[in-house]
């Protein structure tokens, strides 16, 4: 049986704590992904005390510009016992958790849902904004205490999950580095040839977007939006079919390929998971003279630390071919590179294991998220 739905403004209440003495400076902000991020604002010298005071499990959501086909940015402050934030940001808590628990709520607001409804809402055409006295007669089924709580724990176990193979990952890539770093970079080798001496460089492209036929598809199209915590990539926004494929200059590459990003968010790396193609914003990477493809992978990471670190901590607008060209290596022996594949072959595999893992577990979590309308 289905759940009374509650309006947001019988569950909700809007705060405006201000920093008045100036003495919390931890700032922070709310990033697209729902989730609190520290602020880049420079507050040397700024006038704290008109910034908002943001306390552990109240809400803080941004209204302004809202995009059709992007996340409503809005999340509850776990991390921290207090912060503070933009006056721009409205902050609200909950009235009464006898009623409606903080994690629930938080959970509601992550849905996929919950962002298409909030779009509808908005005014303002492509991009709106939406007042805040239309976000809270926004509606939610609200079951028992008890049933939040069954919930909140199911998606909690999940996340703890989660969280513990992306741990898991990021040890195994460490210890990856760590042996690479042992091979060929302990003893201070000479730069002296060119990046693509040893590295291929290949494009793609992009088929014509308004072409049906060409598009949802089972092929996985990769771009930088597909960037994520894991080396690999298993999982795409966007497919093509067989006939986009045809119709664009991206070839279908390889598991173990590697593509770095060259635009938007630049120098990121991954690995494909399974057969996929790539748009134009990124180059797949192949070894020439048969260096194998996780030697490739591991050789780009050392070359793309250092082209970061001699730009000084400036941040890439573009990469192409030529800043790979001018980008002076050490001249790995292939006998060497093929013993490092061999040692790090399991790492990669038991990272793949997990990341494959990881995507079982967060479409078990948008599962739970979505049946959260049912209820």
């Amino acid at each position: 049986m289905k759940s009374n739905y509650r309006a947001l403004s019988e569950l909700i209440e809007k705060v405006d704590e201000r920093n008045d003495d100036g003495a919390i400076t931890e700032l922070i902000g709310v990033s697209i992904d729902k989730c609190f991020i520290k602020s880049v604002a420079n507050t040397n010298g700024t006038d704290l005390s008109k910034y908002k005071i943001i306390r552990k499990n109240e809400f803080a959501v941004s209204l302004m510009q809202v995009s059709r086909d992007s996340k409503i940015p809005v999340a509850r402050l776990e991390d921290y016992e207090v912060a503070i934030m933009s006056p721009a940001y409205p902050i609200f808590r909950v009235k009464d958790t006898r009623k409606i628990l903080p994690e629930y709520l938080d959970m509601w607001f992550k849905r996929p849902e919950f962002d298409r409804e909030a779009a509808f809402i908005a005014v303002g055409g492509v991009r709106g904004s939406m007042p805040w006295e239309e976000f809270v007669k926004m509606k939610l089924p609200v079951p028992t205490i008890e049933k939040q709580l069954e919930i909140v724990n199911s998606y909690k176990a999940i996340t703890e999950r989660i969280a513990l193979k992306q741990k898991i990952n990021d040890n195994l890539i460490d210890t990856t580095d760590t042996i690479f770093f042992k091979m060929f970079l302990e003893n201070k080798p000479v730069a002296t040839i060119s990046f693509t001496d040893i590295v291929q460089l290949m494009g793609g492209g992009t088929p014509k977007t308004d072409e049906n036929s060409f598009w949802n598809g089972n092929i996985l199209f990769f771009t930088p939006k597909d960037i994520s915590r894991s080396p690999f990539c298993i999982s795409t926004e966007k497919h093509l079919t067989n006939e986009g494929l045809n119709n664009c200059s991206s070839r279908l590459y390889p598991p173990y390929t590697t593509f770095v990003t060259c635009r938007g968010t630049v120098g990121n790396l991954a690995l494909a998971g399974v057969s996929m193609a790539m748009n134009q914003s990124c180059y797949a990477l192949k070894g020439k003279n048969d260096f194998p493809a996780l030697f490739v992978f591991s050789f780009t990471r050392y070359a793309i630390a250092t082209m970061k670190k001699k730009a000084s901590g400036a941040v890439f607008s573009a990469l192409v071919t030529r800043d790979f060209e001018m980008e002076k290596v050490f001249e790995p022996n292939l006998k060497d590179a093929i013993l490092f594949e061999k040692r790090v072959e399991p790492f990669f595999a038991q990272i793949l294991a997990n990341t494959n893992e990881i995507q079982q577990l967060l479409d078990l979590q948008n599962a739970l998220l979505t049946q959260l309308s049912s209820r």
